[in-house]
């Protein structure tokens, strides 16, 4: 069985207040509209067709050549935008999902499912349904004695008796595609918004003999549409939800889950233990045995296993095993940890390399910087790589000291074993096993300490007079 989709994602998204186009807000660090595609992708889509409208041009940047696309110049309801892609897809044999691009928490599993049960069903078309509470607002699906779905009607025009049915349609559908665009062909749009309803085709399908089923979802998120910025937290409170007990159920603690923010493409190895208030963002990696938090940003980055951040932010950069970062520290993009180092409070990399077992323990910045194993700099260390026009690169030997408030001013080389003393402005290469002091011979007064004081205590006294 061939399978395809089309995703529904021209509306404009009014409500969302938003000069961003409304498919493209982030739900846990991804667009709504990608976590659509990704799902329908792991339902084995072959081909996925994007309608677009509004932002058109947005929406084919972010997505790419990962799906075919079709402008739906106006906005003339779902039937209407699911019939824009009839050029692209009319002829084909198969299966065709319809899914929003605004419904980012349908989850591939209950596609498949629904796939399933429309294929072994025989039917035209399958509805994606879900039972709630309180289904005001929804459209009502409305189920023959048979338990295959009759029609689906809109809240405002429920009798008493449908009203009171509490099974709601999600807006999510498959189809058998030549049946739907043959259907599609045949709704009008004689109603009270002039426009084209995909719904049309359940009650053209019963009325041609056709059977149309209905998938009810346990999961009751996979029915959230994100209309406005209130839907938007709610989805993202249940997408944190989800990705956090995939973590816990995948051998990672989380000290305190509601506070714990993971983004959707975050890895996570066993026994891992991430403390509260911790963020994880992007494609990062993180090994087994961290420690992570609290209070960490970590941000497209691998940590190796064993490592542990606390107080920090890592961005675009490599944390070895076993090594350590923090508190407050601040890896910037293109820094790259070896194993067993340290990383120490309020030290700042920037395009840094330390090899393994080196140490910046506190209060420093090395940035465009190649430094070897073993390498130890002390606190106030700086290289200074910036001239005002250009970058420069410091390089430092293994086992090579670098003393306190010393300035290795780029581009310098600091050679194997080389020692520099503390409060030295380096200039010129120091070569391996030399020592190098570049600081003014310290010069002593005599009595000179007590003078100042006594001039500053006249002249006290006398603006006092």
């Amino acid at each position: 069985m061939k399978v395809m989709a089309i995703v529904l994602a021209a509306g404009q998204g009014k409500r969302m207040k938003s000069k961003l186009y409304k498919v493209l807000h982030p739900v846990c660090g991804k667009p709504m509209v990608s976590h659509v595609l990704d799902v329908v992708k792991e339902a084995k889509a072959e081909r996925s067709v994007v309608i677009v409208g509004y932002g058109a041009e947005m929406v084919k940047s972010y997505l790419g050549d990962g799906a075919e696309y079709v402008l739906q110049e106006q906005q003339l309801g779902t039937g209407h935008a699911v019939r824009q892609a009839e050029a692209l897809l009319g002829g084909e044999e198969g299966t065709t999902i319809v899914i929003c691009g605004d419904t980012p928490l349908v989850q591939a599993s209950t596609i498949s499912a629904m796939l399933e049960l429309h294929v072994e069903s025989g039917a035209a078309g399958t509805v994606l349904t879900a039972a709630f509470a309180d289904p005001t607002g929804y459209g009502r699906v409305i189920r023959s004695a048979d338990g295959t779905v009759q029609r689906i009607v809109e809240q405002k025009d429920c009798s008493p008796e449908e009203a009171a049915v509490n099974e709601i349609n999600t807006g999510t559908y498959c189809f058998d595609n030549k049946k739907l665009f043959a259907a599609l062909a045949n709704v009008t749009s004689n109603n009270a918004q002039g426009e084209f309803y995909l719904t049309d085709v359940i009650g053209l399908f019963r009325e041609s003999g056709e059977s149309v089923q209905g998938y009810c979802t346990s999961d009751l998120a996979e029915a959230i549409g994100v209309n406005d910025r209130v839907a938007l937290a709610e989805a993202e409170r249940f997408m944190r939800e989800r990705i956090n007990r995939n973590h816990l159920l995948g051998g990672v603690t989380l000290i305190d889950a509601s506070s714990t923010y993971i983004e959707a493409g975050v890895q996570i190895g066993a026994d891992t233990v991430i403390y509260p208030g911790t963020v994880l963002r992007g494609s990062t990696v993180i090994g087994e045995d961290c420690v992570i938090g609290p209070q960490a940003d970590i941000s497209d980055s691998t940590i190796g296993n064993g490592a542990s951040i606390k107080y920090s932010v890592v961005a675009e950069s490599v944390v070895g095993d076993e090594s350590t970062v923090g508190p407050y520290a601040n890896l910037r993009p293109g820094s790259k940890l070896g194993k067993g180092c340290k990383i120490g409070d309020f030290v700042e990399l920037k395009n840094a390399t330390l090899d393994d077992g080196s140490k910046v323990s506190h209060l420093s910045y090395v940035g465009d910087a190649k430094v070897g194993k073993d390498v130890n700099i002390g606190c106030g260390a700086i290289t200074v790589n910036y001239d005002g026009y250009n970058k420069f690169v410091t390089e430092i030997g293994d086992n090579a000291f670098v003393g306190s408030n010393v300035n290795l001013i780029a581009p310098v080389k600091i050679g194997d074993g080389a020692y520099v003393v503390a409060g030295s402005t380096v200039t010129h290469d120091v070569p391996a096993g030399d020592l190098a002091i570049a600081r003014e011979r310290q010069v002593n007064k005599a009595g000179y300490a007590d003078k100042i004081r006594g001039r500053a205590k006249a002249k006290k006294e006398k603006k006092q007079q």
